[in-house]
């Protein structure tokens, strides 16, 4: 079984990750992960802390000479950062009256307000600090980790933005072919194949950043290459829909995902939804439609796996909403904290990350061993046996 755990606060010395369950002898590219980690820091809208980290990956533990050991692998991502708050963000005890730059004016639609009422907690940043969205870029170091793995079996993963606010890019970039998706310019402001919307987009981002406000929007990520069967129907928590619904609601803005055609397919007949099934002797059996998104029963069906996610603006807001102080009890604006304007390309390669762990998950469940060598033979075998039916 994969499992990945983070470490780590947004202002401390760094981010920790701990990837167990990699096969040995998996090659590892630590450029391909420095390439994703500099994608999640780019896009129109993002605000100063970009500017100051430069996020690079470097492996602890569990790879010896560029290949895995089959131990678990840990990494640590610096934070640039941390040389400007190493007395407020001290795991030493502070003297009386030490900068700790505490917060008591919880913020509307972050973790803060449950954060410190569920760890009875009386400064905000006891919160906040791990709550941050600066916590995804361990995941995108592990996810890239995860996509080596299936990048060896022909697995790749891309994304693009389909709207920011409410301007949406036009019908016919709605669906778009996957290896358009992967040619999409990775430093293009929003990775919008659409290049009026994109023009719309900025400029909608512009607005909300000189009336204080935020945007959010929605995304796209795929799957290609994905084999049939990977996940199961027999238990609820071994469904593959259920554990890529969960990864991509733990993204911290995202709050709705759907797969396939999800939410037009609720208001459409089922001839209109299901998606015929066809029978080639070169290619085996296929779909027609791909309206499922990859996924039948909880389990992928060889298509494409294709989910949307949808993001909320980010809370922090340059003319903060109504709170209350946690001291006085008091009204009270929310905190400012510095924060993006919009950053919904980066929920695309966060989402590329999280999909990638969980089908990385999927695929050692199904085909795993302890070594490459061993999934190597058995996905073979498994590939034999579809086609040969």
């Amino acid at each position: 079984m994969l499992r990945f755990l983070t470490a780590g606060e947004s202002h401390g010395k760094g981010l920790i990750g701990i990837l167990e369950g990699l096969p040995a002898g998996l090659g590892i590219d630590r450029g391909f992960v420095d390439r994703e980690l500099r994608r999640r820091q780019l896009g129109y809208g993002r605000g100063g802390r970009m500017k100051i980290e430069r996020d690079r990956v470097e492996i602890l533990a569990g790879v010896r000479h560029g290949e895995t050991l089959g131990s678990p692998v840990s990494f640590l991502i610096t934070n640039r950062d941390w040389e400007n708050w190493t007395t407020a963000m001290s795991a030493e005890g502070g003297a009386e009256g030490a900068d700790r730059r505490e917060i008591t004016r919880p913020r509307p639609g972050h973790a803060d307000l449950p954060g410190v009422l569920k760890y009875r907690r009386s400064d905000v940043r006891d919160i906040l600090e791990r709550a941050s969205a600066r916590e995804t870029a361990a995941r995108v170091a592990g996810g890239a980790l995860a996509r080596l793995l299936l990048r060896r079996y022909g697995i790749r993963i891309g994304s693009h933005v389909l709207a920011v606010g409410s301007e949406r890019v036009g019908a016919e970039f709605e669906h778009l072919p996957f290896e358009r998706i992967l040619a999409l310019d990775p430093e293009s402001p929003l990775r919008a194949a659409d290049a009026e919307a994109e023009e719309r987009m900025m400029a909608a981002i512009d607005r909300a950043r000189a009336g204080g406000d935020t945007l959010g929007g929605a995304i796209e990520v795929v799957a290609g290459g994905v084999p049939p069967g990977l996940g199961s129907h027999v238990q609820w928590d071994r469904r593959l829909d259920g554990w890529i619904a969960q990864a991509m609601l733990s993204i911290p803005s995202a709050k709705a995902c759907e797969i396939g055609c999800g939410l037009e397919g609720a208001r459409t007949p089922g001839s209109g939804v299901h998606d015929a099934i066809m029978y080639d002797a070169g290619r085996g059996f296929y779909h027609a439609t791909n309206r499922a998104g990859g996924i039948e029963g909880g389990m992928s069906n060889g298509e494409e796996i294709r989910v949307r996610v949808y993001c909320k603006p980010i809370p922090t807001l340059g003319r903060p909403l109504a709170s209350v102080d946690l001291r006085s009890f008091e009204p009270a604006a929310g905190a400012l904290e510095r924060g993006d304007t919009c950053a919904v390309p980066a929920a695309g390669v966060v989402a590329e990350a999280m999909l990638g762990l969980v089908v990385a998950r999927a695929f050692i469940e199904k085909f795993g061993g302890d070594s490459v060598a061993e999934i190597d033979a058995r996905y073979e075998e498994y590939r034999r046996h579809l086609g040969s039916r």
